[in-house]
């Protein structure tokens, strides 16, 4: 064998070449639906087909295939949602609570998210200690179950004051299942799995545990979901991870959200659909079932937005480009990592275009520079079709909040880059609302004073080699 590969190494190597540079190179051309993506990939896999088909398989292939675990998920969602599923809000009925200009956009969400239901409320935690301590506060009244699933959940002070929490109800007799990504819990190291593991709580790492604890060829596919569902009676989603370094004294800043009303079990079938996939456990009998009633005393309209490479893929994109087309006075949007597509970019462009007020709030202080730099590249674009960026904050802000005119408001995990509106699992809502939008109204506002805005001259400003270092990272900014 030794003799066969030193005298026909080349032979093999050409073959090798071949066969996986063009399965790879037509994969690209067949599956992508950006035609520059697909050109970049096929010249990286020409320029060195073996490589380059490895981390084509690695980083390139963008879509899982979960159609079938979704639609055997359907009736079982049905019942995880409890015996009286929320009718959907009709379309009369919300045409004469918003009007008909705002009926396009309940068009949309219905066809391409799922329903809107009435009789929701969505309270704003404002702080990561404000999140915790009413995650905590859930657990320990937790009676039959409690399922959670993270991108990050660190093993220090508050993702072990939750694991603490999490096991006092295993102790209890109460049904818990913990899903964190695969990446994100490595974040901390140790990892709080193992912790997790040896106070008996259920928990797996999403896509890993197959070749370096990352399941190929998926490995860059992640879940950025925060949801947590206790008793399928209170919910908890936006953009808050499980860490220290939102609780504290000069903490960063995050905006999360307490849900209770019929869209919880929206939620909580999410959650138990990607529990499924990664464990192959059917969360199914009492204990799983989700209490539909409507909340007395309000009739707030609220819809979960389910994104991912999968069934699921871009709706967030399509639903953010919706409510920016509808848009009549104002949208405002605050994302730590603002770096939306071409697309994206030229419908916020054109609303600023047809005098609609648009405001974008990204952090002073970015917890990850390389965006900034890329973010900052293409603000000059932006700032010229007549947006208004704003730099604000003594500290990070993570949060993810997006508010059209006083009506409508989408909050949630995607931040407004590809990695979110392509990449990553998601899981957003619209909120339509008056209240609750005057509510995040107001948060703008507090993170709007003593901001700086950005301008063209700030930016021309700078020196050459910082923009051209801003312009070279800004062209890795589909993958950042």
């Amino acid at each position: 064998m030794y003799a066969l590969l030193t005298t026909y190494w080349p032979h093999i190597l050409l073959v090798l070449s071949i066969v996986m540079g063009g399965v790879a190179a037509i994969h690209a051309t067949m599956s992508k639906r950006d035609v520059r993506s697909a050109v970049g990939w096929v010249g990286v896999i020409l320029l060195s087909p073996i490589l380059g088909a490895v981390i084509y398989a690695v980083a390139g292939i963008n879509r899982m295939r979960r159609q079938s675990i979704i639609a055997r998920g359907t009736m079982r969602n049905e019942r995880l949602r409890g015996e009286r599923v929320s009718q959907p809000v009709s379309q009369e009925d919300y045409e004469t609570a918003f009007g008909p200009h705002f009926g396009a956009l309940k068009t949309l969400g219905d066809r391409v998210a799922g329903p809107l239901r009435d009789g929701n409320l969505v309270t704003v935690l404002a702080s990561g200690d404000e999140t915790y301590d009413a995650l905590c506060t859930a657990i320990d009244t937790a009676e039959r179950s409690v399922i959670l699933e993270t991108y990050i959940f660190d093993r220090d002070r508050v993702g072990l004051r939750i694991a603490e929490r999490l096991a006092a109800a295993v102790q209890r007799g109460v049904e818990v299942r913990v899903l964190i990504d695969a990446v994100g819990a490595r974040y901390s190291v140790p990892s709080i799995v193992p912790t997790l593991r040896d106070r008996a709580i259920p928990v797996a790492d999403f896509n890993g545990q197959v070749i370096a604890g990352l399941r190929l060829p998926y490995a860059n596919l992640r879940t950025h979901r925060k949801i947590a569902v206790i008793d399928g009676r209170i919910g908890f989603m936006g953009g808050m991870n499980i860490r220290a370094a939102f609780s504290g004294p000069g903490a960063a800043l995050d905006t999360h959200f307490r849900v209770t009303g019929p869209i919880v079990g929206d939620l909580l079938a999410v959650a138990a659909d990607d529990w499924h996939f990664d464990t192959g456990e059917l969360l199914e009998g009492d204990a799983w079932r989700a209490t539909t009633e409507p909340v007395e005393d309000t009739s707030m309209m609220a819809r979960v937005v389910v994104s991912g490479p999968d069934a699921n893929l871009e709706t967030n994109h399509k639903v953010m480009m919706g409510a920016i087309s509808v848009a009549e006075r104002s949208v405002r949007i605050m994302s730590p990592y603002f770096l939306p597509d071409g697309i994206l970019l030229g419908a916020i462009a054109t609303a600023a275009l047809r005098g609609v007020a648009v405001e974008v709030v990204v952090p002073a202080k970015n917890n990850l520079g390389i965006v900034a730099r890329a973010m900052t590249a293409q603000f000059g674009e932006t700032i010229r079709s007549g947006v208004r960026i704003f730099k604000a904050g003594a500290v990070f802000n993570h949060s993810k909040l997006m508010i059209v005119d006083d009506k409508w408001a989408y909050i949630g995990s995607s931040n407004m880059d590809s990695r979110s509106l392509r990449l990553n699992f998601e899981i957003d809502m619209e909120v339509h609302d008056r209240a609750f939008v005057r509510d995040l109204h107001a948060r703008f506002d507090e993170a709007l004073e003593g901001a700086s805005e950005v301008t063209q001259e700030t930016l021309r400003g700078r020196p050459f080699p910082i923009r051209l270092l801003d312009r070279i990272f800004w062209l890795a900014s589909p993958y950042l």
